[in-house]
Protein backbone atom coordinates (compact mmCIF):
# COMPACT_ATOMS: atom_id res chain seq x y z
CA UNK A 1 0.00 0.00 0.00
CA UNK A 2 1.59 3.31 -1.03
CA UNK A 3 2.32 5.79 1.71
CA UNK A 4 0.52 9.07 1.85
CA UNK A 5 2.40 11.87 0.05
CA UNK A 6 3.94 14.53 2.25
CA UNK A 7 5.11 18.07 1.73
CA UNK A 8 8.60 18.69 0.50
CA UNK A 9 8.87 21.69 2.78
CA UNK A 10 7.73 21.89 6.39
CA UNK A 11 7.45 24.94 8.56
CA UNK A 12 8.42 25.10 12.21
CA UNK A 13 5.51 27.43 12.86
CA UNK A 14 2.45 25.93 14.51
CA UNK A 15 0.22 28.10 12.37
CA UNK A 16 -1.06 26.99 9.03
CA UNK A 17 0.93 28.91 6.39
CA UNK A 18 -2.25 30.21 4.81
CA UNK A 19 -3.50 31.69 8.07
CA UNK A 20 -1.10 34.62 8.19
CA UNK A 21 -1.62 38.35 8.04
CA UNK A 22 -1.28 38.17 4.27
CA UNK A 23 -3.39 35.14 3.48
CA UNK A 24 -3.20 34.60 -0.27
CA UNK A 25 -3.84 31.94 -2.84
CA UNK A 26 -6.77 29.63 -3.21
CA UNK A 27 -8.85 28.53 -0.31
CA UNK A 28 -7.92 24.95 -1.14
CA UNK A 29 -4.32 25.79 -0.29
CA UNK A 30 -5.45 27.51 2.90
CA UNK A 31 -7.34 24.46 4.06
CA UNK A 32 -4.38 22.10 3.56
CA UNK A 33 -2.90 21.73 7.03
CA UNK A 34 0.83 22.08 7.42
CA UNK A 35 1.28 19.40 10.09
CA UNK A 36 2.45 15.81 10.02
CA UNK A 37 -1.08 14.38 10.16
CA UNK A 38 -2.26 16.06 6.97
CA UNK A 39 0.38 17.29 4.57
CA UNK A 40 0.10 17.22 0.83
CA UNK A 41 2.28 17.18 -2.24
CA UNK A 42 2.38 20.49 -4.06
CA UNK A 43 4.48 19.49 -7.08
CA UNK A 44 3.63 19.74 -10.74
CA UNK A 45 2.00 16.31 -11.04
CA UNK A 46 -1.75 16.52 -11.58
CA UNK A 47 -3.83 15.90 -8.48
CA UNK A 48 -6.45 13.16 -8.40
CA UNK A 49 -9.86 13.27 -6.77
CA UNK A 50 -12.64 11.01 -5.55
CA UNK A 51 -16.15 12.38 -6.14
CA UNK A 52 -18.90 11.78 -3.59
CA UNK A 53 -22.64 12.30 -3.95
CA UNK A 54 -25.28 11.77 -1.27
CA UNK A 55 -28.61 12.13 -3.09
CA UNK A 56 -32.00 11.93 -1.49
CA UNK A 57 -33.51 8.44 -1.73
CA UNK A 58 -36.29 9.82 -3.89
CA UNK A 59 -33.94 11.40 -6.44
CA UNK A 60 -33.98 9.80 -9.88
CA UNK A 61 -30.83 7.85 -10.72
CA UNK A 62 -30.30 9.66 -14.03
CA UNK A 63 -30.33 12.99 -12.17
CA UNK A 64 -27.68 11.71 -9.74
CA UNK A 65 -25.51 10.65 -12.67
CA UNK A 66 -25.95 14.01 -14.38
CA UNK A 67 -24.98 15.89 -11.21
CA UNK A 68 -21.84 13.78 -10.84
CA UNK A 69 -21.00 14.38 -14.51
CA UNK A 70 -21.22 18.09 -13.79
CA UNK A 71 -19.04 17.74 -10.69
CA UNK A 72 -16.48 15.83 -12.78
CA UNK A 73 -16.53 18.63 -15.35
CA UNK A 74 -15.90 21.19 -12.59
CA UNK A 75 -13.10 19.04 -11.19
CA UNK A 76 -11.38 18.80 -14.56
CA UNK A 77 -11.81 22.54 -15.07
CA UNK A 78 -9.93 23.06 -11.80
CA UNK A 79 -7.04 20.98 -13.15
CA UNK A 80 -7.69 17.81 -11.15
CA UNK A 81 -8.33 14.31 -12.51
CA UNK A 82 -11.46 12.55 -11.14
CA UNK A 83 -10.69 8.85 -10.72
CA UNK A 84 -13.61 7.38 -8.79
CA UNK A 85 -17.23 8.06 -7.84
CA UNK A 86 -19.00 7.08 -4.65
CA UNK A 87 -22.77 7.34 -4.29
CA UNK A 88 -24.84 6.77 -1.18
CA UNK A 89 -28.57 7.41 -1.07
CA UNK A 90 -29.72 8.64 2.33
CA UNK A 91 -32.82 10.23 3.81
CA UNK A 92 -30.49 12.98 5.01
CA UNK A 93 -26.69 13.33 5.18
CA UNK A 94 -24.84 12.18 8.29
CA UNK A 95 -24.38 15.14 10.62
CA UNK A 96 -20.80 14.17 11.46
CA UNK A 97 -19.25 12.93 8.21
CA UNK A 98 -21.98 13.54 5.59
CA UNK A 99 -21.77 9.88 4.47
CA UNK A 100 -22.46 6.80 6.62
CA UNK A 101 -19.68 4.96 8.44
CA UNK A 102 -19.66 2.05 5.98
CA UNK A 103 -19.35 4.29 2.92
CA UNK A 104 -16.71 6.38 4.71
CA UNK A 105 -14.63 3.23 5.22
CA UNK A 106 -14.94 2.38 1.50
CA UNK A 107 -13.75 5.86 0.57
CA UNK A 108 -10.86 5.66 3.05
CA UNK A 109 -9.72 2.28 1.68
CA UNK A 110 -9.75 3.54 -1.89
CA UNK A 111 -7.96 6.80 -1.05
CA UNK A 112 -5.23 5.02 0.89
CA UNK A 113 -4.74 2.30 -1.72
CA UNK A 114 -4.53 4.66 -4.69
CA UNK A 115 -2.85 7.65 -3.02
CA UNK A 116 -5.70 9.97 -4.01
CA UNK A 117 -5.02 13.68 -3.46
CA UNK A 118 -8.47 14.85 -2.38
CA UNK A 119 -12.13 13.99 -1.92
CA UNK A 120 -14.77 16.31 -3.42
CA UNK A 121 -18.39 16.37 -2.27
CA UNK A 122 -21.23 17.53 -4.51
CA UNK A 123 -22.81 19.55 -1.70
CA UNK A 124 -21.78 22.14 0.85
CA UNK A 125 -20.17 20.75 3.99
CA UNK A 126 -20.52 22.33 7.41
CA UNK A 127 -17.31 23.40 9.19
CA UNK A 128 -17.59 20.41 11.55
CA UNK A 129 -18.17 17.94 8.69
CA UNK A 130 -15.18 19.34 6.85
CA UNK A 131 -13.04 19.00 9.97
CA UNK A 132 -14.24 15.48 10.73
CA UNK A 133 -13.72 14.26 7.17
CA UNK A 134 -10.19 15.64 7.03
CA UNK A 135 -9.46 13.87 10.31
CA UNK A 136 -10.86 10.56 9.06
CA UNK A 137 -9.47 10.53 5.52
CA UNK A 138 -6.18 12.46 6.00
CA UNK A 139 -6.47 14.17 2.59
CA UNK A 140 -7.84 17.47 1.35
CA UNK A 141 -11.62 17.71 1.48
CA UNK A 142 -13.46 20.06 -0.86
CA UNK A 143 -17.14 20.76 -1.14
CA UNK A 144 -18.91 22.14 -4.20
CA UNK A 145 -18.59 25.77 -3.14
CA UNK A 146 -14.86 25.49 -2.48
CA UNK A 147 -14.32 23.83 -5.87
CA UNK A 148 -16.16 26.63 -7.67
CA UNK A 149 -14.22 29.24 -5.71
CA UNK A 150 -10.99 27.54 -6.78
CA UNK A 151 -12.01 27.73 -10.44
CA UNK A 152 -12.95 31.38 -10.14
CA UNK A 153 -9.63 32.12 -8.43
CA UNK A 154 -7.71 30.56 -11.32
CA UNK A 155 -9.68 32.62 -13.86
CA UNK A 156 -9.54 36.01 -12.11
CA UNK A 157 -7.42 38.40 -14.20
CA UNK A 158 -8.46 41.96 -13.34
CA UNK A 159 -8.17 43.78 -10.02
CA UNK A 160 -11.95 43.77 -9.62
CA UNK A 161 -12.26 40.05 -10.33
CA UNK A 162 -9.41 39.15 -7.99
CA UNK A 163 -10.93 41.25 -5.23
CA UNK A 164 -14.36 39.68 -5.72
CA UNK A 165 -12.95 36.15 -5.58
CA UNK A 166 -10.77 36.89 -2.58
CA UNK A 167 -13.76 38.29 -0.67
CA UNK A 168 -15.78 35.14 -1.38
CA UNK A 169 -12.84 32.98 -0.30
CA UNK A 170 -12.46 34.77 3.03
CA UNK A 171 -16.20 34.61 3.68
CA UNK A 172 -15.99 30.86 3.11
CA UNK A 173 -12.90 30.52 5.29
CA UNK A 174 -14.05 32.51 8.34
CA UNK A 175 -16.39 29.91 9.94
CA UNK A 176 -13.90 27.14 9.13
CA UNK A 177 -10.81 28.52 10.86
CA UNK A 178 -11.25 26.26 13.88
CA UNK A 179 -10.60 23.20 11.73
CA UNK A 180 -7.13 24.47 10.92
CA UNK A 181 -6.07 24.29 14.55
CA UNK A 182 -7.27 20.90 15.82
CA UNK A 183 -3.68 19.59 15.76
CA UNK A 184 -2.81 22.11 18.51
CA UNK A 185 -5.40 20.98 21.05
CA UNK A 186 -3.01 18.59 22.76
CA UNK A 187 -0.59 21.50 23.33
CA UNK A 188 -3.01 23.47 25.50
CA UNK A 189 -2.08 24.35 29.07
CA UNK A 190 -3.95 23.52 32.24
CA UNK A 191 -7.10 25.00 33.75
CA UNK A 192 -7.30 28.73 33.15
CA UNK A 193 -4.69 28.67 30.39
CA UNK A 194 -5.59 29.37 26.78
CA UNK A 195 -3.67 27.13 24.41
CA UNK A 196 -1.71 28.50 21.45
CA UNK A 197 -4.27 27.17 19.00
CA UNK A 198 -7.07 29.09 20.65
CA UNK A 199 -5.09 32.32 20.76
CA UNK A 200 -4.05 32.02 17.14
CA UNK A 201 -7.59 31.20 16.00
CA UNK A 202 -8.79 34.47 17.54
CA UNK A 203 -5.91 36.31 15.89
CA UNK A 204 -6.75 34.85 12.50
CA UNK A 205 -10.44 35.54 12.89
CA UNK A 206 -9.64 39.18 13.49
CA UNK A 207 -7.27 39.24 10.50
CA UNK A 208 -9.88 37.65 8.24
CA UNK A 209 -12.67 39.99 9.41
CA UNK A 210 -10.42 43.01 8.83
CA UNK A 211 -9.53 41.71 5.39
CA UNK A 212 -13.20 41.19 4.51
CA UNK A 213 -13.97 44.78 5.52
CA UNK A 214 -11.09 46.09 3.43
CA UNK A 215 -12.11 44.07 0.38
CA UNK A 216 -15.70 45.32 0.64
CA UNK A 217 -14.43 48.90 0.69
CA UNK A 218 -12.27 48.23 -2.35
CA UNK A 219 -15.24 46.78 -4.21
CA UNK A 220 -17.26 49.90 -3.39
CA UNK A 221 -14.57 51.99 -5.07
CA UNK A 222 -14.51 49.68 -8.10
CA UNK A 223 -18.29 49.92 -8.26
CA UNK A 224 -18.15 53.73 -8.30
CA UNK A 225 -15.71 53.60 -11.22
CA UNK A 226 -17.92 51.14 -13.08
CA UNK A 227 -21.01 53.29 -12.56
CA UNK A 228 -19.15 56.29 -13.97
CA UNK A 229 -18.18 54.27 -17.02
CA UNK A 230 -21.74 53.05 -17.53
CA UNK A 231 -23.07 56.61 -17.47
CA UNK A 232 -21.05 57.21 -20.63
CA UNK A 233 -23.14 54.54 -22.37
CA UNK A 234 -26.34 56.61 -22.24
CA UNK A 235 -28.39 56.06 -25.37
CA UNK A 236 -26.56 52.87 -26.32
CA UNK A 237 -28.53 49.67 -25.93
CA UNK A 238 -26.98 46.73 -24.11
CA UNK A 239 -27.52 43.03 -24.74
CA UNK A 240 -26.26 40.31 -22.34
CA UNK A 241 -25.76 36.63 -23.11
CA UNK A 242 -26.85 34.51 -20.16
CA UNK A 243 -27.23 30.78 -19.68
CA UNK A 244 -26.10 27.65 -17.95
CA UNK A 245 -22.44 26.75 -18.11
CA UNK A 246 -21.12 25.16 -21.31
CA UNK A 247 -24.11 25.98 -23.52
CA UNK A 248 -22.16 27.76 -26.26
CA UNK A 249 -22.51 31.41 -25.20
CA UNK A 250 -18.92 32.29 -26.09
CA UNK A 251 -19.23 30.63 -29.50
CA UNK A 252 -22.35 32.64 -30.18
CA UNK A 253 -20.65 35.80 -28.89
CA UNK A 254 -17.80 35.37 -31.37
CA UNK A 255 -20.19 34.56 -34.18
CA UNK A 256 -22.30 37.66 -33.62
CA UNK A 257 -19.39 40.02 -32.99
CA UNK A 258 -16.72 38.92 -35.43
CA UNK A 259 -18.76 39.44 -38.60
CA UNK A 260 -20.26 42.80 -37.70
CA UNK A 261 -17.94 44.17 -35.02
CA UNK A 262 -16.18 47.50 -35.58
CA UNK A 263 -12.53 47.49 -36.67
CA UNK A 264 -11.58 49.32 -33.49
CA UNK A 265 -13.21 46.57 -31.46
CA UNK A 266 -11.77 46.41 -27.99
CA UNK A 267 -12.29 43.84 -25.29
CA UNK A 268 -12.68 45.00 -21.70
CA UNK A 269 -12.90 41.79 -19.74
CA UNK A 270 -13.54 41.02 -16.10
CA UNK A 271 -13.85 37.53 -14.69
CA UNK A 272 -17.43 37.09 -15.81
CA UNK A 273 -18.03 39.46 -18.68
CA UNK A 274 -16.59 40.37 -22.05
CA UNK A 275 -18.13 43.33 -23.88
CA UNK A 276 -17.94 44.13 -27.57
CA UNK A 277 -19.48 46.77 -29.77
CA UNK A 278 -21.70 45.18 -32.42
CA UNK A 279 -23.89 46.42 -35.27
CA UNK A 280 -26.64 44.25 -36.75
CA UNK A 281 -28.75 45.67 -39.61
CA UNK A 282 -27.64 49.22 -38.73
CA UNK A 283 -28.65 48.64 -35.10
CA UNK A 284 -25.66 49.31 -32.78
CA UNK A 285 -25.43 47.81 -29.30
CA UNK A 286 -23.01 46.51 -26.68
CA UNK A 287 -22.96 42.72 -26.38
CA UNK A 288 -21.82 41.14 -23.09
CA UNK A 289 -20.78 37.51 -22.62
CA UNK A 290 -21.27 36.65 -18.95
CA UNK A 291 -20.17 33.73 -16.80
CA UNK A 292 -22.24 30.60 -17.12
CA UNK A 293 -24.62 29.94 -14.26
CA UNK A 294 -24.59 26.58 -12.56
CA UNK A 295 -26.66 24.49 -10.18
CA UNK A 296 -26.02 25.48 -6.55
CA UNK A 297 -24.11 28.62 -7.51
CA UNK A 298 -22.73 29.78 -4.15
CA UNK A 299 -24.71 32.68 -2.70
CA UNK A 300 -21.50 34.36 -1.56
CA UNK A 301 -20.30 34.44 -5.15
CA UNK A 302 -23.49 36.15 -6.28
CA UNK A 303 -23.09 38.69 -3.47
CA UNK A 304 -19.37 39.26 -4.11
CA UNK A 305 -19.86 39.71 -7.85
CA UNK A 306 -22.50 42.41 -7.55
CA UNK A 307 -20.63 44.95 -9.67
CA UNK A 308 -20.01 42.62 -12.60
CA UNK A 309 -23.49 41.08 -12.43
CA UNK A 310 -24.73 44.63 -12.95
CA UNK A 311 -23.84 44.00 -16.61
CA UNK A 312 -26.87 41.69 -16.64
CA UNK A 313 -29.06 43.84 -14.41
CA UNK A 314 -28.60 46.89 -16.62
CA UNK A 315 -28.96 45.12 -19.96
CA UNK A 316 -31.85 46.15 -22.18
CA UNK A 317 -32.19 42.66 -23.66
CA UNK A 318 -31.10 39.20 -22.51
CA UNK A 319 -30.20 36.36 -24.86
CA UNK A 320 -30.87 33.27 -22.76
CA UNK A 321 -28.83 30.53 -24.44
CA UNK A 322 -29.89 26.92 -23.82
CA UNK A 323 -28.17 23.66 -24.80
CA UNK A 324 -31.16 21.90 -26.35
CA UNK A 325 -29.13 18.69 -26.77
CA UNK A 326 -28.74 18.24 -23.01
CA UNK A 327 -31.32 15.84 -21.54
CA UNK A 328 -31.90 18.19 -18.59
CA UNK A 329 -32.10 21.45 -20.52
CA UNK A 330 -35.41 22.38 -18.88
CA UNK A 331 -33.84 22.15 -15.42
CA UNK A 332 -30.97 24.32 -16.68
CA UNK A 333 -33.50 26.92 -17.88
CA UNK A 334 -35.02 26.95 -14.41
CA UNK A 335 -31.60 27.31 -12.72
CA UNK A 336 -30.82 30.35 -14.89
CA UNK A 337 -34.26 31.87 -14.31
CA UNK A 338 -33.91 31.40 -10.55
CA UNK A 339 -30.47 33.06 -10.60
CA UNK A 340 -31.79 35.96 -12.67
CA UNK A 341 -34.55 36.37 -10.11
CA UNK A 342 -31.97 36.38 -7.30
CA UNK A 343 -30.07 39.26 -8.92
CA UNK A 344 -33.20 41.22 -9.87
CA UNK A 345 -33.09 40.63 -13.63
CA UNK A 346 -35.94 38.17 -14.14
CA UNK A 347 -38.27 40.70 -15.81
CA UNK A 348 -35.84 41.75 -18.51
CA UNK A 349 -36.94 41.41 -22.17
CA UNK A 350 -35.54 38.05 -23.26
CA UNK A 351 -34.96 36.00 -26.37
CA UNK A 352 -34.76 32.28 -25.63
CA UNK A 353 -32.02 30.85 -27.88
CA UNK A 354 -31.97 27.06 -28.10
CA UNK A 355 -28.46 26.19 -29.27
CA UNK A 356 -26.81 22.94 -30.48
CA UNK A 357 -29.73 21.71 -32.57
CA UNK A 358 -27.16 19.82 -34.63
CA UNK A 359 -26.49 17.61 -31.58
CA UNK A 360 -30.12 17.05 -30.57
CA UNK A 361 -31.33 13.45 -30.49
CA UNK A 362 -34.89 12.28 -30.04
CA UNK A 363 -33.81 8.91 -28.58
CA UNK A 364 -31.72 9.03 -25.41
CA UNK A 365 -30.22 6.00 -23.69
CA UNK A 366 -30.32 6.59 -19.89
CA UNK A 367 -27.17 4.47 -19.48
CA UNK A 368 -25.18 6.49 -22.01
CA UNK A 369 -23.63 8.66 -19.29
CA UNK A 370 -22.46 5.77 -17.09
CA UNK A 371 -19.09 5.28 -18.78
CA UNK A 372 -17.12 6.41 -15.72
CA UNK A 373 -19.18 4.89 -12.90
CA UNK A 374 -17.19 2.12 -11.24
CA UNK A 375 -18.73 -1.36 -11.69
CA UNK A 376 -18.30 -2.22 -8.01
CA UNK A 377 -20.58 0.68 -7.09
CA UNK A 378 -23.12 0.25 -9.86
CA UNK A 379 -25.58 -1.11 -7.32
CA UNK A 380 -26.01 2.44 -6.01
CA UNK A 381 -27.79 3.30 -9.26
CA UNK A 382 -30.67 1.36 -10.78
CA UNK A 383 -31.10 2.58 -14.34
CA UNK A 384 -34.00 1.90 -16.63
CA UNK A 385 -33.19 -0.26 -19.62
CA UNK A 386 -35.62 1.33 -22.03
CA UNK A 387 -34.59 4.16 -24.32
CA UNK A 388 -36.37 7.44 -23.60
CA UNK A 389 -38.06 9.17 -26.52
CA UNK A 390 -37.89 12.96 -26.63
CA UNK A 391 -40.07 15.35 -28.66
CA UNK A 392 -38.86 16.44 -32.08
CA UNK A 393 -37.36 19.90 -32.49
CA UNK A 394 -40.50 20.99 -34.33
CA UNK A 395 -42.66 19.86 -31.41
CA UNK A 396 -40.43 21.63 -28.91
CA UNK A 397 -40.47 24.83 -30.91
CA UNK A 398 -44.26 24.80 -31.20
CA UNK A 399 -44.58 24.04 -27.49
CA UNK A 400 -42.26 26.82 -26.30
CA UNK A 401 -43.65 29.42 -28.69
CA UNK A 402 -47.15 28.65 -27.40
CA UNK A 403 -46.11 28.72 -23.72
CA UNK A 404 -43.86 31.75 -23.59
CA UNK A 405 -44.41 35.40 -24.30
CA UNK A 406 -40.74 35.87 -25.19
CA UNK A 407 -39.44 35.10 -28.69
CA UNK A 408 -37.90 31.67 -29.23
CA UNK A 409 -35.38 30.56 -31.83
CA UNK A 410 -33.53 27.28 -32.48
CA UNK A 411 -29.96 27.55 -33.78
CA UNK A 412 -26.57 25.88 -34.03
CA UNK A 413 -23.80 28.38 -33.38
CA UNK A 414 -21.18 25.77 -34.26
CA UNK A 415 -22.76 24.94 -37.64
CA UNK A 416 -24.11 28.49 -38.18
CA UNK A 417 -27.69 27.30 -38.59
CA UNK A 418 -30.43 29.98 -38.34
CA UNK A 419 -27.88 32.64 -37.36
CA UNK A 420 -29.23 35.18 -39.87
CA UNK A 421 -32.70 34.69 -38.40
CA UNK A 422 -31.29 35.30 -34.91
CA UNK A 423 -29.53 38.47 -36.04
CA UNK A 424 -32.75 39.78 -37.56
CA UNK A 425 -34.68 38.91 -34.39
CA UNK A 426 -32.18 40.76 -32.18
CA UNK A 427 -32.19 43.84 -34.42
CA UNK A 428 -36.00 43.89 -34.58
CA UNK A 429 -36.32 43.57 -30.81
CA UNK A 430 -33.75 46.31 -30.15
CA UNK A 431 -35.49 48.73 -32.50
CA UNK A 432 -38.69 48.34 -30.52
CA UNK A 433 -36.86 48.77 -27.18
CA UNK A 434 -35.05 51.89 -28.42
CA UNK A 435 -38.25 53.50 -29.68
CA UNK A 436 -39.92 52.94 -26.30
CA UNK A 437 -36.94 54.19 -24.28
CA UNK A 438 -36.03 57.17 -26.44
CA UNK A 439 -39.20 58.43 -28.17
CA UNK A 440 -38.54 61.30 -30.57
CA UNK A 441 -34.78 60.70 -30.63
CA UNK A 442 -32.78 59.99 -33.79
CA UNK A 443 -32.99 56.30 -34.77
CA UNK A 444 -29.68 55.33 -33.15
CA UNK A 445 -26.59 57.05 -31.73
CA UNK A 446 -23.31 56.98 -33.60
CA UNK A 447 -21.65 53.98 -31.96
CA UNK A 448 -18.37 54.72 -33.75
CA UNK A 449 -18.05 57.81 -31.55
CA UNK A 450 -18.53 55.80 -28.38
CA UNK A 451 -15.40 55.35 -26.32
CA UNK A 452 -14.94 51.84 -25.01
CA UNK A 453 -12.10 52.84 -22.72
CA UNK A 454 -12.64 51.53 -19.20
Amino acid sequence: MPSRPSSKRRSNSTRHPGATDSVKGRVGRILAKGNKDATYETGQEAETAVLVAVPDKRQDDSVTTEYLDELAFLTETAGTVPTKRFIQKLEKPDLRTFVGSGKLEEIRAYVQHHGTSMVIFDDDLSPSQLRNLEGELKVKILDRTLLILDIFASRAKTATARTQVELAQYQYLLPRLTGLWTHLERQRGGVGMRGPGEREIETDRRVVRDRISLLKEQLKEFDKQTQTQRKARTGILRVALVGYTNVGKSTLMNLLARTEVFAENKLFATLDSTVRKVVLENVPFLLSDTVGFIRKLPTRLIESFKSTLDEIREADLLLHVVDISHPSFEEHIQVVNDTLKDIGAAEKPTILVFNKIDQYQTDVDPAAHLHDVEPDHAEDLHHADEVQTRPTLEQLQASYMARLHDPVIFISAQERQNIDELRAMIARRLRGIYERQYPGHPPFPDLAAYSAEE
